[in-house]
């Protein structure tokens, strides 16, 4: 049995001994922890999970002092979704200046879990996330001394600090404290020097840097933004601007579209989208440029940029170009991604909802697309608790005995009522709230709440508050579409830069006015056919069809203000739709291509600046 003092003296002899002392047990599991580090490298920011972790403690030196207060403030979807807190018991006084700190007294603590008690919860929480903080150096210091004396071992998460990032970001600012950078982001801080509340307002800060570094360096990945929070800012090695060449910086068009990296050869390296081409191309001849935009930069030549009408179609020609092209620092894009549907089988007398990776036109319907599995079955969790369809199988429907959901009224029990008229009644809800009419399922959540409140059932009114939440909060944001999406033959309009883009959704496939990356433009003909009455004899789409639709619906989604939607079915004619449309005006400018020697925007005088 070793004590705390014997731990203690031992972490000053050096990691290998407390490697072999505390992990025995987990030996087994090491590859296969560094197996899932490596797999999260990959991962879209916007999909990664980060738990942000602050702690307060009985001092600065985590050799002798012990944490007293912990919060950890969970990320998903660059989203705050989820918060852990607790204090914890250091099993010494608290030090007076540390309460005239913090706030935090003897009384706070004393009826609070030791952290060994703690630590497996704490876990549980973190799991497999990120993990980060503000000067996450001294957070993470308390956590392995008290990790390693709850006898948990190492954490193998992988780590962020958004103090290490905002050195790198802005080299500018005087200080970079938390309290100065939340000043600088205008974010308030409901609580300073309190673990809860300065997780929270780290998390918000870090969400804020990871959405400048996509937009102005171009980091998509966990593996990118990791290789540019560790390595610090080189000094007098930076790729400058000349003076003499700023105001053509300038005058790069402050317009979407996509640009190209060519060598010296005209071969393109790389292919990257922008919202602003002036601000992204800019970037990448930045002192804090990441180490792959320099690298590229240093590799290339020559820039090639298109301008777009919107960003929809800079990303639509990103996706679609670096699969055709298959430039040499392009990772992401090169293959088609997961596709997942909800599925409804409309044929069903009593149907259930399901999750499917398909595509088809077979009589069901089809909701989506979600890129994950993960965001089709939150949706699908959130249909199930909040209308009473079945969720058994067709096997246990047949049986035709009642369930446990029916007896807690989260089912209609169709298997033994037979009741179609009360249960399409039900469904009919559910495709209401697929196509966007919250209304009716957030009246009935708030009645079943106060029903269970006003019966002291606070427990179940807590988990029906939860539900509220997810969709106030838009989890699910829900469809464009007022149709099935395998049934919908619709025009988007979308508002642009220079003219509008126009988009045509016809049986699974997406036809794009002006827009031909791989052949012919198609839409005219696609739209002649629809009111035709020509049958398509390409009936599935292909994976390009369904990847299109994925980059399409999911934007269109996040910036509805700018689209206008038509449904086909309700015109007779292309001309009386062109009527609807601004009296038929489809013109649209046509794209312009500029080429730049990248040699203008690089100080020639210190080539050796960009090794």
């Amino acid at each position: 049995m070793y004590t705390r003092e014997k731990i203690s003296s031992l972490m000053q002899e050096g990691g290998s001994k407390i490697h072999s002392l505390f992990l025995p047990e987990y030996v087994i599991f090491v590859k296969p922890i560094r197996k899932m580090l490596t797999d999260t490298l990959e991962i879209p920011l916007e999909q990664a999970s980060f738990s942000i972790i602050d702690v307060e403690t009985t001092g600065l030196s985590a050799r002798y002092n012990n944490i007293i207060e912990i919060g950890i403030v969970k990320i998903s979807d660059l989203k705050i979704r989820d918060s852990y807190h607790s204090m914890i018991n250091p099993g010494k006084p608290i030090p007076y200046y540390i309460s005239q700190f913090t706030g935090i007294t003897d009384a706070d603590i004393y009826d609070a879990p030791f952290f060994e008690d703690a630590a497996e919860e704490i876990l549980t929480f973190i799991s497999e996330d990120i993990i980060g903080g503000h000067n996450f150096s001294f957070d993470k210091s308390f956590l392995k001394k008290e990790f390693l004396y709850a006898g948990k071992g190492l954490l193998y998460n992988r780590d962020v600090c958004t103090l290490k990032l905002a050195r790198r970001m802005y080299p500018d600012l005087r200080s970079r404290s938390l309290s100065n950078m939340c000043r600088y982001f205008k974010l308030h801080n409901e609580g300073s020097h309190r673990a809860l509340s300065d997780a929270k307002v780290t998390a918000q800060l870090l969400i804020r840097m990871m959405e400048e570094l996509r937009e102005k360096h171009n980091i998509q990945t966990v593996e990118e933004l990791l290789s540019y929070h560790k390595k610090p800012a080189a000094k007098g090695k930076t790729s400058r601007v000349k003076e003499s060449l700023r105001e053509e910086v300038s005058a790069l068009p402050q317009a979407p579209g996509i640009y190209y990296f060519l060598n010296s050869k005209d071969n393109i390296i790389y292919i990257g989208k922008a919202k602003s081409l002036r601000d992204r191309i800019k970037s990448y001849f930045s002192p804090t440029a990441p180490r792959k935009a320099k690298k590229i930069v240093q590799q290339a030549s020559r820039i090639k940029i298109e301008m777009t009408n919107t960003e929809l179609t800079a990303l639509l020609m990103e996706a679609e170009s670096i699969k055709l092209m298959n430039p040499r620092h392009n990772t992401q894009l090169k293959e088609y991604g997961n596709k997942y549907f909800l599925r409804i089988d409309a044929v069903n007398e009593f149907p259930a909802i399901e999750i499917c990776n398909y595509f088809d036109f077979d009589g069901r319907d089809y909701f989506g697309l979600f890129i994950t599995r993960k965001k089709a079955a939150a949706l699908l969790e959130m249909l199930h608790k909040t209308f009473a369809l079945r969720e058994c199988s067709d096997i246990e429907f047949a049986r035709e005995k009642i369930c446990f959901l029916a007896d807690i009224e989260r089912c209609l029990a169709p298997c033994v009522t037979k009741s179609k008229e009360e249960y399409k009644e039900e469904v009919d809800k559910v495709y209401d709230f697929l196509y966007g009419r919250n209304q009716f399922a957030l009246t009935r959540l708030l009645n079943k709440m106060k029903e269970y409140s006003d019966k002291q059932k606070y427990e179940k009114a807590s988990e029906v508050k939860d539900v509220i939440d997810m969709i106030l909060n838009q989890t699910y944001k829900s469809s464009v579409l007022a149709e099935p999406v395998n049934k919908a033959n619709v025009l988007f309009e979308i508002h642009g830069s220079f003219e509008n883009d126009y988009m045509l959704l016809l049986s699974g496939k997406i036809y794009i006015k002006k827009y031909a990356v791989n052949g012919a433009d198609h839409f005219e003909e696609a739209l002649d056919d629809y009111f035709n009455g020509t049958i398509n004899l390409a009936v599935l789409p292909e994976e390009e069809d369904l990847e299109k639709m994925k980059i399409t619906l999911n934007w269109l989604i996040k910036n509805r203000d700018l689209v206008r939607v038509f449904y086909l079915k309700e015109y007779t004619s292309r001309e009386e739709l062109y009527k609807k449309i601004s009296s038929g005006n489809f013109r649209s400018a046509p794209t312009p291509e500029v080429y730049y020697d990248i040699k203008e925007f690089i100080n020639k005088e210190s080539p050796e600046e960009m090794n």
